[in-house]
């Protein structure tokens, strides 16, 4: 089941403008746009009259006309005008959801009632612009989402499938450290890796060459909000757990994992980095590298849901990498089991 009363990415800040967007969440078909005042707005993306899509209509000002008959909806989702009669029907009024937009990414509460301000993330990286420089793409991957959490969970991947921008040997060498925290309900991985190659990705931005000191941790926030803290440093200068450290470079990489069906799920991702802020040739270079890092991750994970698809029984063997995804998994059934028994 999906995990409702939650905060996921929706979409791009760029994507939003007054030519409305569709999106398929959580298996809810969902328009969303900017409306002359520049306020994000996001409605159900069928309209109640004869089902079209309101993803295919027109910005007017502040309300939204469906492009088949001209059934017009404001901001909160309520018909305002029905062609050839003043009375309205209460019965066309459609679900509008909750947005919150922070830096480059668009967050939605996909649960019904008031939303839950408090389960939003917080993403203060995407906002300080003075200190943080910051890159965001999505890609879509035909996919289960729990394929994508075991794909993050477990980066020692990076040294086979990324081999040429950040895989090195020693990313699947090195071992992990494995922390939960029950109460705030975060899965934290740990992988410190001394005197290792530099991968193109970090050598052709921060200057460093030859060996480096490269610190991965990760922080899963269930069900949809992932945070890895990259950390890279000279032989030698060790960073520091607290980020004070000025002779390292730090970069924060998020992952919003947003299911659309059961079977497909959005990545909606993004870099900020605290070096060369401002550099626009390492905003395009970081870019095009995180575009092609993802993309691997989609063909890889497209394909082990392909292999699902054909009714296989699979089986799995897993082994010590594998702990971080395991426990992520596991804080996710207790989700879901908490919000039947909310439901029930």
């Amino acid at each position: 089941m999906f995990l409702r009363r939650n905060w996921y990415v929706a979409a791009l800040a760029s994507e939003l403008s007054e030519r409305p967007i569709a999106r398929t969440i959580l298996g809810e078909h969902v328009a969303m746009y900017r409306n002359s005042s520049g306020q994000i707005v996001a409605v159900a993306d069928t309209c109640p009259h004869r089902g079209y899509p309101l993803s295919l209509g027109t910005v007017v000002g502040d309300v939204l006309v469906c492009g088949y008959h001209g059934f017009t909806f404001d901001c909160g989702g309520i018909c305002v005008a029905v062609p050839g009669q003043d009375r309205i029907p209460s019965r066309l009024s459609v679900r509008a959801y909750s947005l919150v937009e922070q830096g480059c990414w668009v967050w939605i509460w996909m649960g019904h009632g008031e939303a839950d301000l408090s389960k939003l993330p917080a993403t203060p990286w995407m906002t300080d612009t003075d200190n943080w420089s910051v890159v965001s793409g999505v890609a879509k991957i035909d996919a289960a989402f729990g394929l994508l959490v075991d794909n993050l969970l477990d980066l020692s991947h990076e040294t086979f499938l990324h081999n040429g921008s950040i895989g090195t040997p020693e990313v699947a060498t090195t071992p992990i450290e494995v922390e939960v925290d029950d109460e705030s309900r975060v899965v934290n991985v740990y992988r410190h890796m001394a005197n290792v190659e530099c991968p193109p990705f970090y050598s052709d931005t921060t200057g460093l060459k030859g060996k480096v000191d490269r610190w991965q941790d990760i922080e899963y926030f269930p069900p949809g909000f992932y945070k890895l803290n990259s950390r890279i440093a000279p032989v030698g200068e060790p960073p520091l757990p607290d980020g004070s450290d000025a002779h390292a470079f730090h970069m924060k990489i998020f992952y919003g994992l947003t299911p659309s069906t059961e079977t497909s799920v959005y990545d909606f991702w993004a870099l900020s980095r605290d070096f060369c802020v401002g550099d626009d040739a390492v905003d395009r270079f970081l870019e095009k590298m995180q575009v092609a890092v993802v993309q691997e991750d989609v063909d890889a994970l497209n394909i082990l849901q392909q292999r699902i698809n054909e009714g296989q029984e699979l089986t799995e063997v897993s082994v010590k990498i594998d702990r971080g995804g395991l426990v992520a998994r596991h804080m996710l059934a207790q989700l879901g089991e908490h919000e039947v028994t909310r439901l029930h």
